[in-house]
């Protein structure tokens, strides 16, 4: 799909999509670094709260909250009605909500030990997330870092912590997508290669890295009001639409980006837009879905490396991979001699590509291609379903009365 993208250029020079990277360098610069947020020490001490995520499609158990009434994010403790699963926007299509809190939790934890090294002017520091990879920080400090006023000091630490924080929490999230690729299994028995890649998860996974740094920049919520106010503002701007519209675009790519339902599921179109190529993802929109009216997609910015510059920072950043897969990994970027580390700024790259003709030769050339037929399809809510059609038997015509029985 062909469309026109407005953009604009912020401070540092990078191009700015009209929506969300503008609203959050407009927020960012009018918010002095002073007045960020951080989470408290005792939440600090605690990693996020682990999630359920879901498959974007139409297929039974997949859950759709009412994106209307998502509650109150919670970082330490199930909150009390934390909306999550899948809901649809019209300019970003699927978002997985899990995803998105996923990010933003990671964002704001790592952000809080990051500023604790860097008044610390430690050179280096590691961190784990959930899978058994390690991942190694090392810090060069500016010339006159030891030389600057402790007022000077505070107010660079939060800034560069808020956005290295955001850096590293999408990069191992799309450390994770890697991994279910080659067949990593977080439960030890469910498989998640099935849904590696699938076309949310890189805008999920960018959206909520970005929010991340939005409420640690608010300077009148702490961080779990923050990030309530930041993802109802984004959601609402993105065009959310009720909760019944999600079922509906995953019914309208079936049989196109997915195949199967429930225990048969199978997914044949993989989104591998990971921001590599012009530090953007683009989402994927699902054809004909009722009070879209067809609009652009609009990119979402992902976090990268390139405001270190104007600090004086400089940052090595390397993934030490402890589990089975990196026996398939390591030898693509080592073929000929002994297995580092998996430093993502040079090896996320060669991996995406090896990914790519993998997945190419399992489901053909137009893998990565969303484009869908859109000429004369209809597709109908699902609270108005026909209960004697011809598609009583599917399941996920089922899933679609449950569904209803749920909203109504």
């Amino acid at each position: 799909m062909n469309v026109e993208r407005w953009v604009w250029v912020d401070r540092m020079g990078r191009r700015c999509s009209p929506g969300f990277l503008c609203s959050f360098c407009i927020f960012a610069l009018v918010a002095s670094p002073l007045q960020a947020r951080f989470l408290r020490a005792k939440q600090a001490r605690r990693i996020p709260r682990p999630r359920i995520g879901c498959l974007p499609s139409s297929t039974l158990g997949v859950r759709y909250p009412d994106p209307f009434a998502l509650g109150n994010h919670s970082y330490d403790g199930p909150g009390p009605r934390e909306g999550n699963g899948i809901v649809y926007t019209c300019r970003g299509g699927h978002i997985d909500l899990t995803h998105a809190r996923k990010a933003t939790d990671w964002t704001a934890c790592l952000a809080y030990r990051i500023r604790e090294a860097i008044l610390a002017s430690r050179p280096d520091f590691t961190f784990k997330m959930r899978e058994p990879s390690v991942f190694h920080v090392r810090i060069e400090y500016p010339a006159n870092w030891n030389d600057l006023a402790a007022s000077a000091r505070d107010e660079t630490a939060r800034e560069v912590s808020i956005e290295l924080g955001s850096y590293f929490a999408y990069t191992a999230c799309t450390w994770h997508e890697i991994l279910t690729w080659f067949g990593y299994k977080a439960l030890g028995f469910y498989p998640e290669y099935k849904s590696a890649f699938s076309w949310e998860d890189n805008y999920s996974n960018a959206l909520g890295a970005g929010l991340g740094a939005m409420a640690l920049h608010d300077p009148d919520h702490e961080y779990n009001q923050a990030v309530t106010v930041a993802l109802n503002r984004e959601l609402a701007r993105l065009g959310v639409q009720p909760k019944p519209a999600a079922w509906v675009a995953g019914k309208a790519v079936h049989g196109k980006w997915f195949t199967g339902n429930f225990l048969f599921y199978r997914m044949v179109k993989r989104h591998f837009d990971i921001g590599l190529d012009d530090s953007f993802v683009t989402p994927w929109l699902a054809p004909g879905v009722p009070g879209c009216d067809e609009p652009p997609p609009e990119d979402c910015p992902v976090p990268t490396l390139d405001f270190l510059k104007q600090h004086g920072f400089a940052v090595r950043f390397e993934i030490e991979s402890r589990e089975w897969e990196k026996t398939k990994i390591l030898p693509i970027i080592y073929p000929n001699g002994p297995k580092g580390r998996i430093e993502p700024v040079r090896h996320f790259g060669p991996i995406m590509d090896y990914i790519r003709a993998q997945a190419a030769k399992r489901y053909g050339p137009a893998v990565g291609d969303p484009e869908v037929e859109t000429a004369n399809r209809r597709f109908e809510s699902p609270c108005t379903t026909n209960p004697s059609s011809a598609d009583v038997l599917d399941l996920s015509v089922l899933a679609a009365r449950w569904l209803r029985d749920e909203t109504s």
